[in-house]
């Protein structure tokens, strides 16, 4: 913890009990221990050790075992959960990393938190994430935020755990909790989950409320779970998915929603097809040759891969970013205009004056431009022009048209590629190559990534996505290449990245 706004106890002899390569806590004891052995293995890795700075604050023990312990006949028997620190929790401030939020305590729950705790869900504490969601300046370094400092990824402490979700990405990674709550706009589950070795599922927009969530785009927005197996996460979903009248895009959530986690077991890929993004491979020898792995696994399981060939249209990526620039800005005054603290910024202006004043903190490692480009992002019929336009492409034009052009029920694809080094001084060097996510984050279509393998060491995800609403069937499709997949995946080394992982 970096800024000392909210700084947890350190505890020496939970640091010495534990050790740096204590496993992840094992099935057996009460959901009460459990939570003791958690919030143990936090400060031993989290706090101490390694510091991972994947956490940035956690429940109070006692009360959160005896929540644990009191849920043990719902479906979710008390089982420990971390949420992304844009999503408000009753119990601390929601501040999206920036100092400007620091005191934002609502005393709310996000309708899907309600969901989580009404399931028997225990909230272990709030995960750090890469400021405002990574949408405050285009040289940003993921995993970075004012609030919480430096997430880092535990398969290697010197790469980058991406965002925006990087702390709930790096804390399944270390088994700090069962799982965690991440957010998406626009590859920010999918990609953290596949460098950290991780199950990110990013449901249709619209499975999931958003209310009382820090915003970006009204439009491509959702949380999501992130877990160490589909099963984890499709659990974690039966628990957060459902409408919210308050949230007008999740009208038919539950008529869409249904138990996700029912039938993963029995789950197959006999004579199913598949569509493979070639194209959006990428052209790294060691990353492909994983990704072929992953296509013979499918094969052996039964599938039938069909090549389907897609390309970007023309203007895609330049109307991309002024739609969420126009969102940003419109939907950051409607959330700012709920907060009930008096001293809370009310505009996207306002946050932006803020982060002048305390430059010398919020702005050492990089600025705040995209935040002053949404400041001019005005033109609603231009911004109207562009939404329509990417959303055509993406879905009739794009994942609709490939699913049925080529007869396929499902797109697969490397998620992105090997975590890349940290660098605060010059920002991300992100794999921008690899992976086909935007495809379904702007469509609002589902999007699962599961581990497949590594790259030296360093974990890679491989994506499924499929149609709107068809959630329970991408889920399913992952579980099946889950149980047929060869790639021995690589466990957390608390260390500095290596040649070959070693």
């Amino acid at each position: 913890m970096i800024c000392g706004v909210r700084v947890r106890a350190f505890r020496t002899a939970v640091v010495t009990a534990c050790g740096l390569a204590a496993a992840p806590v094992a099935a057996q004891g009460t959901p009460g221990e459990h939570v003791h052995a958690y919030l143990a293995r936090i400060a031993a890795l989290d706090d101490a050790g390694p510091r991972l700075d994947a956490v940035i604050v956690t429940a109070d023990a006692d009360a959160a075992a005896a929540a644990a312990d009191a849920a043990v006949r719902l479906p979710l028997v008390g089982r420990t959960v971390l949420v992304k620190d844009n999503i408000e929790t009753r119990e601390w401030p929601t501040t999206a990393g920036s100092l400007a939020l620091a005191n934002n305590r609502t005393g709310r729950d996000a309708p899907m938190i309600a969901r989580l705790r009404a399931a028997g869900g225990v909230v272990l504490g709030k995960t750090n994430l890469s400021e405002w969601a990574n949408i405050r300046d285009d040289d940003s370094t993921s995993g970075w935020s004012a609030i919480g400092g430096l997430s880092r990824n535990p398969h290697a402490l010197d790469r980058n755990p991406c965002g925006s979700s990087s702390g709930s990405g790096a804390a399944v990674a270390a088994g700090l909790a069962w799982a965690a709550i991440g957010t998406e706009t626009n590859g920010s589950i999918t990609c953290p989950a596949s460098v950290n070795g991780v199950v990110g599922f990013k449901p249709t927009v619209g499975m999931v409320s958003r209310t009382h969530v820090v915003p970006i785009s009204a439009t491509q927005d959702t949380a999501g779970p992130m877990a160490r197996s589909v099963a984890d996460a499709a659990m974690l979903l039966n628990a957060i998915a459902g409408s919210d009248p308050a949230d007008t895009a999740t009208a038919e959530a539950d008529a869409r929603r249904s138990d996700f986690a029912g039938g993963l077991a029995a789950a197959s890929l006999q004579g199913v097809r598949i569509g493979v993004l070639r194209k959006q491979a990428g052209s790294d020898p060691k990353l492909t040759a994983v990704f072929e792995t992953a296509l013979a696994d499918l094969r052996r399981a039964g599938a039938v891969l069909v090549d389907v060939d897609y390309a970007w249209p023309e203007g895609f990526w330049e109307r991309s970013l002024p739609v969420l620039l126009f969102e940003l800005r419109r939907d950051m005054a409607r959330y700012l205009a709920t907060l009930p603290a008096a001293d809370m910024p009310r505009d996207l202006a306002a946050v932006v004056a803020f982060n002048r004043a305390n430059a010398g903190r919020e702005m050492r490692w990089f600025g705040q431009d995209l935040f002053e480009q949404a400041l001019e992002a005005t033109d609603e019929a231009a911004y109207v022009k562009a939404r329509d336009t990417n959303l055509a492409a993406t879905r009739e034009g794009g994942i609709d048209k490939l699913l049925a052009g080529n007869r396929v029920s499902f797109l697969v694809a490397p998620t992105t590629g090997p975590a890349w080094p940290t660098d605060l001084i010059y920002g991300d060097n992100y794999p921008g190559s690899v992976g086909a996510g935007s495809l379904a984050a702007i469509a609002g279509y589902p999007h699962l990534t599961v581990p497949m393998g590594a790259v030296e060491g360093l974990p890679v995800g491989l994506s499924f996505m499929g149609a709107k609403w068809s959630d329970a069937e991408v889920l399913k499709a992952g579980a099946a290449y889950e149980r047929a997949r060869t790639a021995v995946l690589k466990e957390p080394t608390f260390r500095p990245w290596r040649p070959g992982g070693q």
